[in-house]
């Protein structure tokens, strides 16, 4: 089975880095690092240095992932198909792909950042690894999802949906008067302006309620699932894990594994239609 998945790895990996995807992604990346690195100026901040090529990285995957994908789709592969034992395989050959030409672009940057870059301890480069190759491993399946490749029926509409209202609501706890709560009061006032008292009042009693009960709730549930992002930020700053800190890379892991096992499953039952 491994040699199989190695065998599409490489195949799909050597098809995107020599084609123009693979030659503007490189490009994008040295005018990145010229960018935010100047070689002139320096890196003096670990900080910066850590979490502005982790974002680098994080966006090479996921589009080198897109790209993997759209190219799986290619009616030419599909002889390559037909012929593995699990559809499985197929699909971690497109990840394990855009992981390693992610990782090989993410790593050239952090290379050349090196050049007057940031003083780094033993303790701070064995604290990147984990950082960055959970993040980068997510953003791979998160762009499966995105795909053709993998989406089934509004498969793709729900899972982003679901991690944008999680976002909103996790917005909506730095501030208390949240925005629908706002938008309640302000259609009380409206309805008082027209006389309709009941109506006025149950506006502003569901305003109250959602502020006070449910909007607190429901943000404190998003904050813990996006608990892992401000750890390992935390982390960073701090300049080394906490004993809880260090369960977060651990944590996207596991966030990739079940999307991973979803896309799996989505991939493995549906009906696959190639591009010519």
């Amino acid at each position: 089975m491994m040699q199989r998945i190695w065998a599409l790895t490489a195949y799909f990996t050597k098809s995107v880095f020599f084609s123009l995807t693979g030659l503007i992604l490189l490009i994008l990346s040295l005018a990145y690092w010229v960018l935010f690195f100047p070689p002139g100026q320096g890196t003096p901040d670990f900080e910066n240095y850590v979490i502005v090529i982790g974002a680098m990285g994080a966006a090479t995957t996921f589009l080198l992932a897109l790209s993997l994908s759209a190219r799986a789709s290619r009616l030419e592969n599909y002889p390559l198909l037909v012929r593995l034992p699990s559809r499985v395989e197929y699909l971690v050959a497109v990840m394990l792909g855009s992981l390693i030409l992610g990782v090989g672009l993410q790593l050239l940057v952090a290379g050349l950042a090196l050049i007057r870059g940031p003083d780094m301890t033993a303790g701070h480069v064995l604290m990147i690894p984990p950082l960055w190759l959970s993040v980068d491993i997510l953003a791979a399946v998160l762009a499966a999802h995105a795909s053709d490749l993998v989406t089934s029926g509004w498969s793709r509409v729900i899972i982003f949906s679901l991690l944008a209202v999680l976002l909103i609501l996790q917005g909506m706890s730095a501030s208390p008067d949240s925005w629908l709560v706002s938008r309640l009061y302000d259609l009380s006032d409206v309805l008082l302006n027209f006389d309709m008292i009941r109506l006025s009042d149950g506006a502003a009693a569901l305003g109250s309620w959602i502020g006070g009960n449910t909007m607190g709730a429901l943000s404190q549930a998003a904050g813990v699932v996006f608990w892992p992002f401000k750890a390992m930020s935390d982390a960073v700053f701090a300049g080394g894990f906490s004993p809880s800190q260090a369960l977060a890379p651990a944590v996207l892991l596991l966030y990739s594994a079940i999307l991973f096992l979803i896309g799996a499953t989505l991939f493995a039952g549906k009906d696959l239609d190639f591009i010519e």
